[in-house]
């Protein structure tokens, strides 16, 4: 969020301080898109997506309080979104499909043009290790900076940098694979 976005945001949130359960719905309706997308990729479950999303929006609602208005909103929430990912994937480890099926696994919200679109790239992308994966969802996707990330992930930024390095150095390994063994099909 930029400029008058990131000013707008503030004054929902001084108003959901407030109580003012309106603003929420506001919140929440900028950012659930996002987070359904986001929490379908790490987990690579997109029909678990919808609760972990809620529950990062109930922690959210609950302590709004202790959220500084002066911070950005954006990686405070999605510091919130990755735990409740991770509690979900703890608590129900399980195999977890490779393959996408449209029909079962996509979010009614989820827009299904851009994922034929980008479906090689997503597909790489989720055979990323997470600790590679993660980073290069929130910051190709969500536009988050190594510094932010960093604070996310509670991690070094130049532990970021390097997983971002190595995660877009696989996924260049992935797509040519990908790319290579297309084409011998095709012959």
């Amino acid at each position: 969020m930029k400029g008058g976005t990131e000013v707008n945001e503030r004054n929902l949130i001084k108003q959901m301080k407030q109580g003012n359960t309106d603003a929420f719905k506001i919140l929440y309706e900028e950012h659930v898109e996002y987070a359904l997308r986001i929490a379908s990729t790490i987990m690579k479950d997109h029909a678990a997506a919808p609760d972990v999303v809620q529950e990062s929006f109930i922690k959210v609602y609950k302590n709004i309080h202790q959220f500084e208005v002066d911070r950005p909103f954006k990686p405070w929430f999605y510091q919130i979104l990755l735990n409740e990912c991770r509690r979900h994937m703890k608590k129900h480890k399980r195999v977890i499909p490779t393959e996408l099926n449209e029909n079962r696994d996509l979010p009614q919200c989820m827009d299904r043009y851009y994922v034929e679109e980008y479906e090689s790239l997503y597909q790489a992308v989720q055979q990323l290790a997470d600790h590679q994966r993660i980073p290069i969802i929130l910051k190709y996707i969500e536009d988050l900076t190594e510094k932010q990330i960093a604070e996310i992930l509670e991690l070094n930024i130049n532990t970021i940098k390097s997983r971002l390095f190595k995660g877009r150095k696989k996924l260049k390994y992935l797509l040519s694979q990908r790319r290579d063994h297309d084409e011998t099909q095709s012959f």
